[in-house]
């Protein structure tokens, strides 16, 4: 086995890479002021943006669901990779050769699984590249050339190709040190007679990457009339590669999805290709089933879902794409963009079109012009006789179904105002009635039960909100934060200070016990700090402190608080010495009180019962804490 990574280089690795580029690969990043940035969150499900990225810290923080932590931790928590893997990522990343503390380098075998499956699809895409060029592959060559791609344009997409051979790849990928066990988990060899064989052969190959750029997946297209299999073959399920979360070309569109604020889905592997290369950079592409929740995140996380956010579905003009379109349509809602469909003259693909007409008509295609809602419903109207009364019922009755699951009740109104045109019932009323009747019988049979995301109080913003949340687990124990207590906000205020600002509350802060804190939330991250090594080791490295402090937590509740507290903006609008001395005065004073009010509490309920010497103590503590509060209330800071 090989040993543990040496301390010096993670700290190297957590310097090197950038939080910011890092998240950037799975996410669209806006300025949230004060130096930090600000996206839809990648951990759950949100409307707006309340996960925080602090570049300056190397830290992030969502507010919403309370995941946080150091470049490392996103990336071990996003693409499920354990602590030594997440390094050598990133270390590979940086160019970073790491050092073990038992046994060198790490030899490749001892790599951990991710990170092998992944460098064996690349030394496949690799293999299938070069196979490209042979003599067997003409026909895959000429099926390129066919559709309107020369080889320029096969390296930018790395196509490739697969020998028809059993076991070509496969012996191939056993030269550069891989397992029949790591082949067989990759799927990129299955079990034969004699041992592995390829999976693929005698196949196009299109390499199917994350949103982080790591290939995970093959798609393979037939070639010969003798290949039984069937058209398109997938990589099957593995542990990196899940067809329902990856989107083709995501890769090659993320950055100008992001800035645009525009994603094209099409249904195929030469359809991004076509776009693509038409100047439409925005294409992507599902990998053998139909788009669905996970590749709704996706690309919400990289749109923001803004105002102007635009997704524009192709599909075919036959009756399979008009499935596809209407079940698009069912998933509308779950994105705050506008969608649309594009549906090309005579049911022609982009790739086809591209052919027929060339680069142009490809984007214009793809311009936004017929509504996906408007289009599902005419799809639905369009299958009965609206000459008859009964056929203008029928038609209402399923259409306004469809209307009635729009949540947004203004949104729902005027779909239903458009639906009675498209069905030609003149009383627009009667058919707002009817499907505002059926969302109400929706809701009645439990189709909304708690409401959507749960409770949020953007009253008092996301630090309220998530500040509150963090008390949910079991430990630290105690009552739960509550930001209108004046006691609260302070001591939230001072460990924001001790973490963002240490120079302005060392070395005072370091003497404050955690007693001194009344919620145990904050209590506990007091602790972390003082463990850590206090405020004073924050004036130094200021990120190396923050690690040190989050290594420090006892729990991942107490961890979280750690970053959030890291991240989230100070509540005075001027953040100097005169406000730092102002948290500490009212930290500590309030301390001071609480413990006068004991001692003088304790000596009530004693009575005549207390021993003359231990009265005589109690009374001086009292009067040297009453001296200690005046002093404090009179000259503030320099009485600490």
């Amino acid at each position: 086995m090989a040993g543990r990574i040496n301390d010096d280089d993670v700290k190297a690795v957590r310097d090197a890479v950038p939080i910011d580029s890092v998240v950037s690969e799975y996410l669209q990043l806006r300025s949230a002021g004060g130096g930090n940035l600000k996206g839809l969150c990648p951990f759950h499900d949100e409307k707006s943006p309340s996960f925080q990225v602090s570049p300056g810290k190397g830290l992030f923080h969502c507010f919403g669901c309370q995941e946080g932590g150091d470049t490392i931790a996103f990336v071990m928590k996003i693409d499920h990779l354990s602590f030594s893997e997440t390094v050598e990522r990133l270390a590979a990343k940086a160019g970073i050769t790491l050092r073990y503390e038992e046994g060198g380098y790490n030899p490749s075998h001892q790599r951990g699984e991710r990170i092998r499956l992944i460098e064996a699809h690349q030394a496949a895409a690799d293999f299938y590249v070069r196979a490209l060029e042979s003599p067997e592959a003409e026909i895959g060559r000429k099926f390129l050339a066919e559709r309107g791609f020369d080889q320029d344009a096969a390296t930018h997409f790395r196509v490739g190709y697969s020998p028809a051979g059993w076991d070509h790849l496969t012996r191939y990928l056993r030269g550069k040190g891989f397992s029949d066990k790591e082949l067989i988990t990759s799927g990129l060899s299955q079990d034969g007679r004699r041992g592995p064989i390829d999976r693929f052969r005698g196949r196009l190959m299109w390499p199917i990457s994350d949103t982080a750029g790591d290939i995970v997946g093959f798609g393979a297209r037939k070639l010969r009339d003798d290949d039984n299999g069937p058209k398109y073959l997938n990589t099957p399920e593995t542990p990196i590669y899940k067809k329902s979360q990856v989107l083709y070309g995501i890769d090659l569109a993320k950055k100008d999805i992001a800035k645009s604020s525009r994603a094209v889905v099409v249904e195929g592997y030469t359809d991004v290709m076509a776009c693509h290369l038409a100047g439409v950079t925005t294409a992507i592409a599902t990998c053998g089933t139909a788009f669905g929740n996970d590749h709704i995140k996706i690309l919400r996380r990289l749109l923001m879902d803004n105002g102007s956010a635009r997704v524009i579905f192709t599909f075919d003009g036959d009756s399979a794409g008009q499935k596809a379109a209407l079940r698009a349509f069912e998933d509308d809602q779950k994105f705050a963009a506008e969608t649309y469909i594009a549906i090309a003259p005579d049911g022609m693909d982009p790739c086809d079109l591209r052919l027929a007409k060339g680069d142009d008509a490809v984007r214009d295609l793809v311009e936004p012009r017929t509504p996906l809602f408007e289009f599902a419903l005419r799809q639905i109207v369009g299958r009965y006789d609206l000459e008859t009364p009964a056929g203008r019922a029928a038609a209402l009755d399923e259409a306004a179904a469809v209307v009635a699951k729009i949540k947004t009740s203004s949104v729902q109104r005027e779909v239903a105002v458009q639906l009675a045109g498209f069905v030609g019932i003149l009383d627009q009323e009667f058919v707002v009635r009817r499907v505002a009747q059926l969302a109400r019988w929706a809701r009645d049979k439990g189709g909304e039960k708690g409401g959507r995301g749960g409770p949020q109080d953007r009253r008092g913003g996301a630090p309220q909100h998530s500040a509150q949340a963090v008390q949910a687990p079991a430990a630290p124990s105690g009552p739960a934060l509550n930001l209108r207590s004046p006691a609260h906000r302070t001591e939230r205020e001072l460990l924001k200070l001790a973490l963002q600002k240490p120079a302005l509350v060392s070395p005072a802060f370091d003497a404050y016990g955690a007693d001194e804190f009344t919620a145990p939330p904050y209590a506990a991250v007091r602790q972390c700090i003082a463990e850590a090594g206090g405020a004073e080791r924050g004036l130094g490295d200021n990120r190396e402190y923050l690690v040190a402090v989050m290594d420090a937590a006892p729990n991942n509740t107490v961890r979280s608080l750690v970053t959030e507290l890291a991240v989230e903006v100070f509540m005075g609008r001027t953040i100097d010495e005169t406000y730092a001395g102002m948290q500490l005065v009212h930290v500590r004073l309030r301390a001071v009180d609480r413990r006068i009010d004991e001692v003088q509490g304790s000596l009530a309920r004693l009575g005549s019962n207390v021993a003359p010497d231990d009265l005589a103590a109690a009374q001086n503590e009292v009067w040297v804490l009453q001296q200690y509060a005046q002093s404090l209330r009179a000259k503030g800071a320099d009485a600490l």
